[in-house]
Order: structure tokens, then sequence, then C-alpha cells
């Protein structure tokens, strides 16, 4: 048996620091996961945006001319797809869009609308709300909404929070559907300026809490910036995670700190 002597113990610690410190600040790296939506119209800017760096998401609306073509093109690139589910606005009186889910609703017609607007976007593994700022609001509905999402077994929820005053996201945590919200929109308009200080301001609230999510949009300001930014997001500090590994990571933190939001 070789005995330990301290030269032997020194060497096998400086080997296994030299394999474990990368990965415990890999670990310790603040996480964002960036989802782009609002995908299904536009070609060339939805396949600009698909060649992002990384594992950004992709948003698309259902019924949409190009959901289909878009969505296999950011599944043959590796990239995960979103269905961007129309959700009523405050500011809505009807149906304003394909796959619209409004407030009149019954919930056989709220299943319905649901399971058409997922069946016209292949591949998708998670849902997020396209406006919203009326339905979310209400938690009978969410909860209907929970029920088709979680009955699917596979899919999991981002609430992209256009209303503070959304109760999706506890609404699917009650439900047991994996879930996280939207911190921070990266172009609320179309000026560079705007892009660049909502990046700053997602990169401060990842160092803050540990993790960040941004929803952005196939506009030029917005890919002219991540395609400069993204390939410098590691050295900057960050890890860019998947939305799906950050909505995994964030579902077993509740459930080892018992249940926390």
């Amino acid at each position: 048996m070789t005995r330990l002597t301290p030269g032997l113990f020194a060497a096998i610690f400086l080997a296994t620091s030299l394999f474990t410190q990368p990965a415990l600040a890999e670990a310790q790296m603040p996480r964002i996961a960036i989802i782009i939506d609002d995908l299904g119209y536009k070609k060339a800017a939805g396949e600009r945006a698909i060649r992002l760096d990384g594992p950004i998401a992709f948003a698309i609306l259902p019924g949409t001319p190009r959901a289909t073509y878009l969505a296999e093109k950011a599944y043959a690139a590796g990239k995960e797809v979103l269905l961007h589910l129309p959700l009523q606005a405050q500011s809505d009186h009807a149906a304003s869009a394909p796959g619209s889910m409004l407030l009149d609703m019954s919930q056989q017609q709220f299943s319905q609308a649901f399971a058409n607007s997922l069946a016209s976007v292949p591949h998708v593994i998670g849902v997020n709300s396209h406006r919203g700022s009326l339905l979310t609001r209400h938690p009978g509905h969410m909860a209907w909404l929970m029920q088709e999402i979680g009955d699917r077994g596979d899919l999991f929820f981002v609430d992209s929070y256009t209303t503070a005053q959304s109760v999706a996201l506890r609404i699917a945590l009650e439900a047991g559907v994996p879930a996280v919200r939207r911190h921070v929109f990266l172009d609320p308009d179309d000026s560079p300026e705007t892009v660049a200080r909502e990046f700053t301001r997602l990169k401060n609230l990842a160092r803050k809490q540990g993790y960040a999510v941004a929803i952005g949009h196939p506009r030029i300001a917005t890919l002219e910036f991540l395609e400069d930014a993204l390939p410098r997001l590691h050295d900057d500090g960050f890890e860019l995670v998947s939305i799906s590994e950050l909505v995994e990571s964030r579902n077993a933190q509740r459930v080892s700190d018992g249940g926390a939001r």
C-alpha cells in the first residue's frame, strides 16, 4: 500500500484543485437565460435571431405564417422552442392574434384553443405568455392554463410578467408546473441605448439574485447588440444557460428550500 507522504498529499491536493476549481467557479457564476419572443412573421429577422450565440430560446407565436419553418430552423440549430401563447391584454376587447386566449372563453373553449396553438408549433418544450396583462391577473383562467400545461407532463411555463398583478407564476407553482418569470425586457423600445442599458440591468440582477431571465425581440438594435455581447458574456463573469436548465435548477432549489418561491 502506498504511504501518503506530505509530498504525495500536496501533489494530490494540487491535482484535485486544478480539476475542481474551474468547475466550482463555473457553478458560482451568475446565470442568465434569454428568450427571443414574437417569432413567426418575419423570416429574415427570425433566421438572424436563431444564429445568435449560445443556448438562446425562441418563443414562436401560434398560427403565424412562418411558425413551422422557424421552429424547425431553431430545432435544427439545437435551440429551444417555446410556444408564445397570446393571452388577452387589458386593452383587448376581442381576439387580436391567432390563438388568443380570452377572458370570456369557457374552459372547454380555452382547452381547445390551447391544444390548437400547441399543435401549430413543432418541437415546443415550454410555454411563455404573449401580452396577457388582463388574463394573467385571473386565478381561474391561470389554473386552467396550468392544468393544460401540466397534463402534457413535459412542459414548463415562463411568465413574461407584463403586469405586476400577474398571478401566473404563483398558480403555476401551486399546480406543480415548473416555472420562472421574466425579470428584464431588453428592448421596450427600438433604441440601441435602451438595449445596452437593460442588458446592464440584467447583469446586475443576475449578480444580486444569482440568476436572471431576459426577454428580447427580433429587432435590429437587439440582435446587433446581442451578436456583440453574447460571445463576451462568459469573460464578463456570467454563465449563459438555456431557459429549460434555469427552470429546472430553480425548481430544484424551491424543493430544497421547502417550496419557497
